[in-house]
């Protein structure tokens, strides 16, 4: 089945799930490609190429979905350990044909002129990847202002210091054009959240539409798992487990193909709101506080809100931010009383219910196949699970263990903790 999708949608998406990294500071991605995108005008490129620079500003950190190393990225000028995000973010958008052209320049963007002269990389790369570089450095050094407004005030300071790095980390002639679109009031005012807000939404709007079929699709979903489960070692494989449970649930009860393929979709995008969840709450050996469970709490309805703005997800969108609400409405994170939910979101609270508990977590170990099945077969007595779909999950244990075990992780002992 091939449907007509919105690229430019889906690229603003993935901008927007990769700035929630930031958690305080959620516009990175989009200043930058703002910033290149203005240069690359100044310039004189055809619009074609502006919003090629454009996307790659938006794109150019999905290797990171660490908080800790957005910070520490984000916090000096330069870091010998920063080409790790780069090889992991190009390898994801080359997986992804509609993005891959973006793959290269991505892998090089931390890497300092003298090094790109010397390693002989074409001309137009170098270009590209090397005004990323500035950019992203730029915008490093103005996060600190963005928060009160005063990144104007700053610009002066933020200018001098680029030029101190003109011939070594970056081309000269870059500086020059960076220093003379810079040097308005409008190149910084439009950084501020409200302008920046509307120049995506004039992005958003400019649509960019493509045959994708449910693979492709799929595909996609899987690079935002990727980025999601490399998070932490202790998710990694989370969302691929949840999709292929959620998977072998539906087919098993009888749901057509395009439900399944849907709902192995938001399997592999349900988590995607853990990327504001900082890393130091994610991975916390022991119990969480309030504000810390409330924190965790959060991370559905930030799911809701990055995919409720692709087209033809609306349903994938519902199920995905929903897969913590309980039979009675004491989930969360909008208290819905779970057995008025679709079946496919009812499914997907099951499969990760189960993947959580068989999975190695920070706060505990992992429960074994008898435990697991046993602990959801409890659930349905209380009723806390739909007893029709864990009736199910008891029936395929050996195939559903299979599909949530697509990873193991080492454990730090600890006792027994709720299911985050």
């Amino acid at each position: 089945m091939t449907i007509q999708a919105d690229l430019r949608n889906l690229i603003c998406t993935l901008s927007d799930s990769l700035d929630l990294v930031g958690v305080d500071d959620v516009g990175h991605g989009k200043r930058v490609g703002i910033m290149a995108a203005e240069c690359g005008r100044r310039y004189g490129l055809d619009p074609e190429e502006v919003t090629f620079l454009f996307d790659l500003g938006m794109l150019h950190d999905i290797g990171v979905s660490s908080t800790q190393v957005h910070r520490d990225i984000i916090s000096t000028f330069t870091r010998p350990d920063s080409q790790t995000h780069c090889d992991i973010g190009a390898a994801l958008l080359a997986s992804f044909p509609p993005l891959a052209s973006l793959a290269p320049a991505v892998k090089l963007h931390h890497t300092p002129w003298t090094q790109v002269v010397q390693a002989g990389i074409s001309p137009s790369l170098a270009w590209q990847a090397n005004l990323i570089f500035l950019v992203d450095r730029v915008d490093a050094l103005a996060i600190p202002h963005h928060a009160n407004g005063t990144a104007l005030g700053h610009s002066a300071e933020i200018r001098e210091k680029v030029q101190q790095h003109a011939g070594t980390d970056f081309n000269p002639e870059l500086v020059d054009l960076f220093l003379e679109t810079s040097k308005t009031e409008a190149f910084w005012l439009m950084l501020e959240p409200r302008p920046l807000h509307h120049f995506v939404q004039d992005v958003r709007g400019h649509r960019l539409s493509y045959g994708a079929t449910m693979g492709d699709l799929r595909q996609l979903a899987e690079i935002f798992a990727r980025i999601v489960d490399a998070k932490s070692p202790f998710t990694a494989e989370h969302s691929l487990g949840v999709a292929g449970l959620s998977c072998l649930l539906a087919e098993n009860m009888g749901l057509g193909e395009s439900s399944c393929a849907k709902l192995e979709i938001a399997g592999l995008l349900h988590d995607v709101g853990k990327l504001r969840v900082p890393d130091e709450i994610l991975d916390k050996p022991g119990g969480l506080n309030v504000l810390e469970r409330q924190i965790i709490n959060s991370h559905s309805f930030e799911t809701y809100q990055i995919l409720r703005h692709i087209h033809g997800f609306e349903e994938i969108a519902q199920w995905a931010a929903h897969h913590h609400e309980e039979p009675g409405g004491s989930g969360y994170p909008f208290h819905l009383d779970a057995s008025i939910l679709p079946l496919e979101a009812r499914i997907l609270r099951i499969a990760d219910i189960f993947q959580a508990m068989v999975q190695n977590r920070p706060y505990r170990k992992g429960l074994n196949h008898t435990q697991a099945l046993a602990f959801m077969a409890d659930l349905a007595a209380r009723g806390l699970a739909e007893p029709e779909i864990v009736d199910q999950l008891l029936a395929c244990g050996d195939e559903a263990m299979a599909a949530a075990h697509a990873g193991t992780r080492p454990v730090r002992p600890s006792g027994t903790h709720p299911i985050r």
